[in-house]
């Protein structure tokens, strides 16, 4: 399904942020978050982001908890990576380095941008992921292959999420970080299913770090 792109073209974007919904969501919902981020950065960086929302079909990137046997979630879950993997390659076919991308996601989509950058590492401008962490039940082997070369990742979530276990998400942590990510993970007390102000700043301060680096 085609993505919603706001701000900057692509072809002449700083940096692109690829948002990536929770079950129930849309890019039109992730797209809210744009304004708050771009409220913390300096006016004139302003209009150098892209912003791309990717859509799941049916509002869902696969049909079962994320912690349920890899294979129940397939083929949706090979799906939705390749639909990330479409994004990302459009971005690059526009000029966008995969060091000017952060992938952003929130719930599911924080769970699907953890687990593709743990499948396809390389130097990512960032990931960030709100209540998320990397897919697949307890004991999934996490031998994933590659580097993450120092790319920023943020991880932020409830301690009595509904949906995520804290565990998973330090378990994401340390995965992340073993591949080369400069992994920043913070858990807030009954914060809940959602975002507050301090995970904005954070994500505001990665795009500002790959702005400044296309300075």
């Amino acid at each position: 399904m085609k993505p919603l792109t706001v701000g900057a073209p692509p072809e002449i974007a700083r940096a692109a942020v690829v948002l990536v919904h929770g079950r129930g969501g849309s890019p039109e919902d992730m797209l809210g978050l744009a304004p708050q981020i771009l409220g913390e950065l300096e006016p004139a960086a302003r209009p150098d982001v892209a912003w791309v929302g990717l859509r799941a079909p049916g509002h869902s990137w696969y049909p079962f908890g994320f912690m349920e046997p890899l294979e129940r979630n397939q083929p949706w879950l090979d799906q939705a990576i390749a639909t990330l993997a479409g994004g990302i390659r459009d971005l690059a076919a526009a000029g966008v380095a995969e060091r000017r991308i952060v992938l952003l996601g929130f719930s599911q989509g924080a769970c699907l941008a953890t687990e593709y950058a743990a499948r396809t590492p390389t130097r990512y401008g960032g990931v960030i992921g709100f209540s998320g962490g990397l897919i697949g039940p307890e004991g999934t082997a996490r031998d994933y292959a590659g580097d993450l070369d120092g790319t920023p990742v943020f991880l932020g979530c409830s301690d009595r999420d509904p949906h995520i276990p804290e565990s998973r998400v330090h378990q994401t942590a340390e995965v992340l970080a073993s591949m080369g990510g400069e992994v920043t993970e913070r858990i807030y007390p009954e914060m809940g299913h959602t975002v507050i102000k301090e995970e904005i700043d954070v994500a505001a301060a990665i795009v500002d770090r790959v702005l400044r680096d296309q300075a």
